[in-house]
Order: C-alpha cells, then structure tokens, then sequence
C-alpha cells in the first residue's frame, strides 16, 4: 500500500511544473478506432500518445494566428498581356437565362413580370395565383386584387413566362 504512495509522490516531485495557460493530455484510441482525451493516463488495451495542449487565454499577450497567410501569385494582369476570362459553366434556369438574377430580383421587389421569369419567380413576385388553367401546353396563372384588377401570366412548356408578340 505505501509503494503506490511512494510512486506517486515520486513522480510528482519529479514532474516539472508547466504554464497554468498550457497542459499535457493524454490521447487515448482503442480498438475500434474511438478516441478519447484525457488527463488520468489511458487503459492498456489503447494506444496512447501525449497531447500539448495550448489555449491562450484572450485578450492576453499578442495574437496568435490560426493560419499562416499566404500570398496569392495570381490575379494581376500585366501591362501589355492579352488574357481573356473564359467562363467554363453557368447556372441554367430552364428559360434561357433571358435575365440576369439582378434583374429578376427588381423586378420581383416591383412585383413585375417578365419575359424569361419562372413559375416560382412569378409566385414570388405575385404570390400564389387565384387560379390555374392549362390550354394547348399552356399554363396560365390568373390573378385579380381587391380593386377588381384582373392580371394573367402564360407561362410556355418549360414554365417560363412568354414574351407578348411584338406587333
């Protein structure tokens, strides 16, 4: 009972005394792959690898990067070169990309509708139709406000808003 003792007094006199800011744990993985963390040593059927551990306290000292920055080599252009930007992909949104997102998103803040807009980007303008009729491929949404005001939108196979003719 009194060899434990002695061990352990032992090797605490002979452990160095480290940084309060700063400690050492003790990475424990069994069998099965699980890891745990610990202060108190691990079993003898883990691996064990010690841990240092440093966690700053904030707003003490100066900063302490959490990664190294690097520099980047590329972007700019120079003077004379002849680069031209090749763009690889684009989003399709199933009407030709007629309009840009920016002018979808205006005329969805207008509540308008245009040329090229989807079903769900006349919903979000509009809101959900008051009713809905179907005639030779074609979807109509109807719509009318207090007022009396009626409003229709046909929308083509792929639920894109038709443009009118032109006269």
């Amino acid at each position: 009972m009194l060899r434990p003792i002695c061990a352990g007094i032992c090797a605490l006199l002979l452990h160095p005394i480290t940084d309060t800011q700063a400690s050492t744990v003790f990475r424990c993985e069994d069998s099965a792959g699980h890891i745990t963390y610990t202060l108190h040593g691990c079993p003898e059927s883990s691996n064990q690898d010690l841990q240092d551990a440093y966690n700053p306290t904030p707003g003490q000292g100066k900063a302490v990067p959490l990664a190294k920055a690097s520099k980047s080599k590329s972007g700019k252009n120079k003077k004379g070169s002849n680069q031209t930007l090749v763009v690889v992909g684009s989003k399709q949104d199933g009407c030709g990309n007629k309009l840009t997102s920016s002018e979808k998103r205006h005329a969805v803040i207008r509540q308008q509708v245009r040329g090229g807009m989807t079903q769900r980007d006349v919903e979000s303008a509009l809101g959900e139709p008051d009713r809905i009729s179907s005639n030779d491929g074609q979807m109509r949404y109807h719509y009318a406000d207090e007022k009396g005001n009626k409003r229709q939108v046909t929308f083509d196979e792929a639920g894109c808003v038709q443009e009118k003719k032109k006269r």
